[in-house]
């Protein structure tokens, strides 16, 4: 009885302890989600780019170039360079995902899925040459909005 006593309170405190450090845990990604970023911040991985670039090349290329060149005759727009990175400078990655995603590929906007998407304008963020980092970007449209993209790094305090 003393033991079964023992181990019901083990259980208890363990669960306690357990989901105190869920709660903390979730509370620092919350925070984590609030700060704002900056795409000079490394906010996703080589490897999400890599698959960027290959959905990029399925779906985007025929219009945008292989070489992400645009084709200024039929008015399709380079997604790289300066005056990419000025066009979208001081808005968000969610602004860029939220365009991408609602009116591409141009013959069926909308119709890849959201980390797709999120993967493509990673691969263009290491095409205008934003530094990767150690984690993923997540299609999770509050972090999006909290990453700005800047021309410049933004200065540290």
């Amino acid at each position: 009885m003393i033991a079964t006593t023992a181990t019901a309170a083990c259980v208890v405190f363990g669960l306690h302890t357990l989901s105190g450090a869920a709660r903390r845990a979730s509370g620092a990604a919350a925070q984590d989600a609030s700060v704002r970023r900056s795409v000079w911040d490394g906010v996703y991985t080589d490897a999400q780019a890599k698959r960027g670039k290959e959905s990029y090349e399925y779906s985007c290329a025929t219009c945008h170039s292989p070489d992400l060149e645009g084709d200024p005759g039929r008015d399709v727009p380079a997604l790289y360079g300066d005056d990419f990175v000025g066009e979208w400078s001081k808005h968000t990655v969610r602004d860029l995902f939220d365009l991408v995603r609602k009116s591409m590929p141009k013959d069926s906007p909308g119709s890849l899925r959201a980390e797709t998407y999120v993967d493509i304008v990673t691969y263009l963020l290491q095409a205008n040459e934003f530094p990767s980092g150690a984690q993923e970007l997540a299609p999770d449209v509050t972090i999006l909005e909290r990453v700005g993209i800047d021309k410049t790094p933004p200065a540290r305090k």
